[in-house]
Formats: C-alpha cells, structure tokens, sequence
C-alpha cells in the first residue's frame, strides 16, 4: 500500500483531547460548574469527560430530594450510555449521600440497569473507596452545606465507619453560590477544620472549588486530603485505566482503586 508522501514526514500532532485511555460519562447538576472543569484540569492526555446535565432546584434536602425524584435522571444516564463512554459517574455527592448508604447502592443500581455494561460509580462511593485507599480512620470534614444537609455527611462517613471528629460548614443554599467561593476561602475552610485525631480530610460536594488546593493543603497538614470531586475523578478514571490522573493533585492520585 503507498504511503501519502506527506503523511511520512516527521509532523507532530497536538494533544486533542480524545479519550483513548478512558471516556467518562458524567451526570452533573446544571447550574454547576466547577466538577467537569477540575476533572479536566487532572486528566492525563488520554481521558476525557463528557457532561449530561440535570435541573437542581436548591441545595436543600428538599431542592436535592426533587432532583433525584425527576424523571431526567434516568434520561440523563440513557443519553450518556448512547456514547461509547467506558464509566458513568454520578456527579453529586450530597444527592448520593442524603439517605444513607443503602440509597447510594439503590443508585447504583438503577445506574446499571440505565447504561448496562458500563462501569458505575457516584461520587459518594468514590469517596468511601478513596479514604479507604488513603487508610483513612476518624476524619474532619468541611463542606459549604446547609445545616441539615452537612449533617447527613457526617451520618453517611460515621455509618461507614469514619468518625468525623472536627466539621465546619458555609451554610449556602444556591447551587451557584458554592462554585463562587474562592479556592483562598476553602483552603483557610480547610486548615481550621484540620483536628490532632484526624487521619485525613473530606471535602464535600462537586460544585465546591478544591482541587487547586490539596496539594499545599497535604504539604501544610502532613495528611491526606481528600475531595468529593478529586475521589470522583481519581475512581473514574481507575476503574478503567491506569495511569489517567495527572500528578500534584494529592496522594490519592497515586493508590489505586480498591473496591468499598
């Protein structure tokens, strides 16, 4: 067969961003922005994600109950199983987390009847399968919840078997309102929830800027640091491949998955 002349040249193509390691499927609230971004920001050459997005009303148990109950949840995940995606995460850590570990199972579940023969995780399974990793024990937790809501954090760690010995919350109730606090913000969040008993730190929910941050926030606590959307990517990804998670991103990035 000949070969075009041009092609034989020495040309060097650019990275295009083609998932060729691995395709994530994300199921992502609507109003948020921060998740699909810092997912893109971790991945090696060779993973890509690919976004399906659902309506949140409030980040109250009410506003999160509506959206899981919401008919495009199981559309959301039929349309991302159309694409030859390799995993499907569900982006919303208090949405997976707000009945308990029972609830997040059932998501599962159903997730795998919407996309058969494709991976599944959410990402609070991620979480727990992170700290899991990092031979996390007792933890501190920050979160930007409401009241309510960043008390069913501390019930679903604690009910796995995390005792959360120091949590600090903003208490913001907009969707839109977490993404616009600044990384400075949630790193000084992070250093004052920090407590002498914790083997490591959770940072809750995917529309809360972290990743940026957990690097020099593992340097300055000598522990690890773990986030939401940080778990999320890092589980994705290695459930598939190896290998698809750029490094300075926290320790985490360098376990690999084990099953929770």
């Amino acid at each position: 067969m000949n070969m075009n002349p041009k092609m034989s040249e020495n040309i060097r193509f650019m990275p295009d961003g083609d998932g060729y390691k691995a395709r994530i499927g994300l199921i992502y609230m609507a109003s948020s922005i921060v998740m699909d971004a810092e997912m893109a920001a971790m991945a090696a050459e060779g993973v890509s994600t690919h976004t399906t997005r659902i309506k949140l009303p409030k980040v109250t148990v009410e506003g999160i109950e509506a959206m899981m109950n919401a008919p495009e949840l199981e559309q959301a995940a039929r349309l991302l199983a159309s694409a030859p995606i390799d995993v499907l995460c569900f982006g919303g850590t208090s949405a997976s987390f707000l009945h308990g570990t029972a609830y997040d199972h059932g998501l599962i579940a159903k997730m795998k009847t919407w996309a058969p023969g494709i991976k599944i995780t959410t990402a609070s399974t991620a979480t727990l399968a992170a700290l899991k990793a990092v031979n996390a024990g007792p933890v501190a937790l920050a979160t930007p919840y409401v009241d309510e809501v960043h008390a069913r954090a501390i019930r679903f760690l604690e009910e796995n078997g995390h005792q959360v010995v120091s949590s600090k919350n903003l208490r913001i109730d907009t969707d839109q309102a977490l993404a616009e606090v600044p990384l400075e913000e949630v790193y000084r969040l992070v250093r004052a929830v920090d407590h002498d008993d914790a083997t490591a730190i959770f940072i809750s929910c995917t529309n809360f800027r972290s990743v940026g941050a957990i690097e020099a926030l593992e340097t300055a606590l000598g522990k690890p640091v773990v986030s939401a959307i940080q778990a999320s990517f890092w589980h994705s990804c290695g459930l598939v491949t190896e290998g698809g998670c750029k490094p300075g991103y926290g320790s985490l990035m360098s376990k690999p998955v084990v099953t929770v």
